[in-house]
């Protein structure tokens, strides 16, 4: 019986890894996706996004029966409250990332995404009260300063990348907060914005400015299609989250960067100077110094754990 259950949980291992390394693939390639609907304006697809994926979301939840999960958090002031600050917070990141990717800021938003992991560690600092650790202190100096090399070397401020990161942080941090599921709280924070993106749509329509009203089969299946783009990814992280350690997580979550920064440098050619490879240097050092630090409070607690676990075992 142990050997079959370690086997079926193995089997769990390998699936959720694909799963995520699907979902952190997607996130990263995302950016050719929305390149296709460069003829329409990002305030539109934004508002498609949310009313396609909140189509979606309906049939993802009745066919995994969870519609309980949603009705609990309905009744719940603070999980709708928290899930509307989260919407709008999502919406906000959403709109910037599709419009960076159109002016051809693919690059930026790659930074942006790689400084996640840090911002976090900051806002819970901040908003949690949790206290940096020296490693963690340095990482966070050290991004601190590859933005402002880029800022005084660039010219100018990298704002879509400290957009992108502060947007997703705080939306991870109030997420956190409403203490919704993947799947139900992203239906959640789509369907309370829905009103608005139809308000937005049909105004659009009014005005005569409606891309969909006159764009082809090809346009507006894309444009239908945000919703699965949206909620797939999703669903293949949720799956991964589950079955796999979070230092996995935590190493996978750099391919959505990754496959951004290949695609801004090789793909869309980008310009890519001495500024920018000093602050991603600076980030990626960043990074590894937090994953390693990460790394060893992760052992440091099995171990803790095992040595517990062998004390409870032991007879009096």
């Amino acid at each position: 019986m142990s050997i079959l259950r370690k086997g079926e949980s193995k089997s769990h291992e390998s699936r959720a890894l694909l799963a995520g390394i699907a979902a952190f693939g997607t996130w990263g390639l995302i950016p050719v996706y929305w390149k296709l609907l460069k003829d329409v304006p990002a305030p539109e697809i934004l508002a498609h996004r949310f009313v396609w994926t909140s189509l979606f979301l309906v049939a993802l939840l009745s066919w995994q029966r969870r519609w309980t999960e949603v009705t609990a958090a309905i009744h719940s002031p603070r999980a709708i409250a928290f899930c509307l600050s989260s919407g709008l917070m999502i919406a906000s990141n959403w709109l910037l990332f599709i419009w960076a990717v159109n002016i051809n800021r693919v690059l930026e938003t790659s930074l942006g995404y790689f400084m996640v992991p840090l911002v976090n560690v900051l806002l819970g600092a901040v908003f949690l009260r949790e206290r940096l650790t020296r490693l963690q202190f340095i990482s966070v100096a050290l991004a601190a300063i590859g933005v402002l090399n880029l800022t005084f070397g660039y010219g100018q401020v990298p704002w879509i990348a400290l957009g992108l990161c502060t947007s997703f942080g705080l939306y991870g941090l109030l997420r956190k907060k409403s203490g919704t599921a993947a799947v139900p709280g992203l239906f959640l924070e789509t369907v309370l914005l829905v009103p608005l993106a139809m308000v937005y749509l049909l105004f659009l329509k009014h005005t005569g400015a409606l891309v969909f009203d006159h764009a082809g089969m090809y346009l507006s299946i894309l444009l239908m299609s945000t919703g699965v783009v949206t909620a797939v990814p999703l669903f293949w992280f949720g799956y991964a989250a589950r079955y796999l350690r979070l230092t996995t997580i935590g190493f996978l979550q750099y391919l959505s960067p990754s496959g951004s920064f290949f695609l801004g440098v090789f793909l869309y050619r980008e310009p890519f100077t001495r500024g920018h490879l000093i602050t991603f240097g600076l980030i990626w050092v960043a990074l590894i110094i937090f994953t390693w630090e990460a790394i060893t409070h992760w052992r440091s607690g099995r171990v803790r754990g095992a040595i517990e676990a062998a004390v409870c075992e032991t007879p009096a």
